[in-house]
């Protein structure tokens, strides 16, 4: 396998600081471009609203204050000649609110610019002068003297001055044209410059806009797109390919957490690869023992049945002989030989009684009718009537709660509720009537069943070991049976797919054995050959 795939190392600065390094020149530079025109704009505008707006006011101002001083001059000279106070309104309205307010505005516009201030006053001066050297003196002589009063001399002289208002006035008025020509064209050449600046603003945002788009694509895009290729590789299935990374640290750094996941996989496969080998191996081998175990069992139950039901005759045979010694020589002979007899006839029956149980052990699961709809209630009244003699013996009380109706085999539901009620019954406490009860309640998919009675218990450390066949918690003397009667509840148990337990009764005696049962019961087992049910057997019991 290679070493991880990535290019030689390098100093090299990382993608964030190339990131960040370029964001700051794009920024500090659109910082640049963007300050600018707003010094421009601004610049432009306040030009733009000189010309538009100051000029414009100054200049209406200047204009009609001068035609309002030619039509006083003209009223002055009318009324030196008439003395109608009438001709005097153009001279009145020189003192007009409106021109007031203009000449204020005008001179707060004037004190920005000091050239055109200067020329406006030398103006304005001239024009007072004229008021108050000829135009004032005139009307006061014509309102003393009356009409006609002021002399040739007096009007040259006031004409003289009033030339003097025009020549300053037309100054003033040129002055102030030309600043605005001035300003128009500074407007212009601003105007020119922030287009210009915008257009240059365009440009340099382009050309950062592509160099930012292929930084990226250097940067980022292509390593990624080689990585992603390498990675591709590996996906395909060559496994043994390594990953090689190029480009900024971050991606070389992906390329090598790749490169080792890479490995990781390969190794995990690997041993994936040889786990599967021994599981395959393991399989093969337990699917032999697991075939040779079923051969086993199959050769042993049918050497119990076929020993069992050999077995029969001979034990019958000897059974009977003994009992008939027992019944014709006995009294006749000492009573050592009548002891020995009975431990004889004894012995048989408890042999055969062994036998009964070890056939009837064999045959669930390997023999079998069928299944179908079982009554429970039914089956207990079967096992009832087959334990109505130890039931009377004993002075027992069985009761039941309504049972369900479930799939199984009705001869083995018989069997296991006349073990566990004849368990109950045996195993009773002295001088104490026993009492069974038959419980049953619903859970999910199954239903659990319990038989409780009072009797003398078993032990917690012991629950699981009363299950085991040929085990006895008590010598044969005190309680009679084989051994066999759970063991075969837990068989029929199992073959209809429930589970059968002791639960534990630690604050009042007696014994309470639980199983469960499918609501829907299981599709049984297929059985190795045919045959007939196994008969309930009374025999059978623990």
């Amino acid at each position: 396998m290679s070493a991880v795939g990535t290019s030689p190392r390098r100093t090299s600065w990382t993608l964030r600081r190339r990131l960040t390094a370029l964001l700051v020149v794009v920024g500090l530079v659109l910082v640049g471009l963007l300050a600018g025109a707003a010094l421009l704009l601004a610049k432009t505008r306040s030009t733009q609203h000189r010309v538009v707006s100051d000029y414009f006011l100054v200049i209406r101002s200047g204009t009609d204050g001068f035609a309002a001083l030619l039509d006083a001059e003209t009223a002055v000279r009318g009324y030196a000649l008439t003395g109608d106070r009438s001709t005097l309104q153009p001279l009145q309205s020189l003192q007009s609110p409106r021109l007031r307010d203009e000449s204020q505005q005008v001179q707060r516009i004037l004190e920005r610019e000091p050239e055109l201030k200067a020329s406006y006053t030398t103006a304005a001066a001239s024009a007072r002068t004229w008021y108050e050297q000829w135009a004032q003196p005139a009307i006061a002589e014509v309102q003393r003297s009356g009409p006609r009063s002021i002399g040739d001399d007096d009007i040259l002289r006031g004409k003289s001055l009033f030339d003097r208002v025009r020549v300053t006035y037309a100054g003033y008025l040129d002055t102030l044209a030309q600043r605005r020509a001035e300003a128009r064209r500074t407007l212009d050449s601003e105007t020119r410059m922030l287009f210009a600046l915008v257009v240059a603003a365009l440009l340099v945002v382009a050309v950062l806009a592509v160099s930012v788009w292929l930084a990226l694509l250097r940067w980022v895009v292509r390593p990624l797109d080689r990585l992603a290729e390498e990675t591709r590789a590996v996906r395909g299935g060559d496994l043994e390919h390594a990953v090689v990374a190029s480009g900024p640290p971050e991606v070389e750094s992906l390329g090598r957490d790749v490169e080792a996941m890479r490995r990781a996989l390969v190794s995990r496969l690997d041993e994936v690869r040889r786990a599967g080998e021994e599981l395959e191996a393991g399989r093969q081998q337990l699917e032999q023992q697991a075939d040779d175990l079923a051969r086993s069992n199959r050769d042993l139950e049918q050497f119990a049945y076929v020993a069992s039901h050999d077995l029969q005759e001979p034990l019958r045979k000897v059974a009977s002989f003994c009992q008939l010694l027992q019944k014709r020589y006995g009294g006749q002979l000492d009573d050592r030989a009548d002891q020995y007899i009975g431990f004889a006839v004894d012995g048989a029956k408890r042999m055969q009684q062994l036998i009964n149980d070890l056939l009837a052990f064999s045959r669930v699961g390997r023999m079998s009718a069928g299944t179908a709809p079982v009554a429970l209630d039914t089956c207990l009244g079967l096992a009832l009537r087959n334990l109505d003699a130890a039931l009377a013996d004993s002075g027992a009380s069985v009761t039941a709660d309504p049972l369900p109706t479930v799939t199984g085999e009705a001869s083995l539901l018989t069997q296991l509720l006349q073990n566990l009620i004849g368990n109950a019954v045996k195993f009773r406490r002295p001088d104490v009537a026993p009492t069974v009860h038959i419980g049953v309640r619903e859970l999910e998919g199954a239903f659990e069943f319990c038989c409780s009675d009072n009797g003398i218990g078993i032990e917690q450390q012991y629950a699981e070991r009363v299950f085991v066949i040929f085990q006895r918690l008590h010598p044969k003397e005190e309680y009679e049976g084989t051994g066999i009667g759970l063991a075969l509840c837990r068989r029929i148990v199992e073959f209809h797919g429930g589970e059968i337990w002791i639960e534990p009764r630690e604050d009042q005696p007696g014994t309470t054995v639980r199983w469960t049962l499918p609501v829907v019961a299981e599709r049984l087992p297929a059985q190795d050959e045919p045959g007939a049910a196994a008969p309930v057997d009374e025999g059978a019991r623990a």
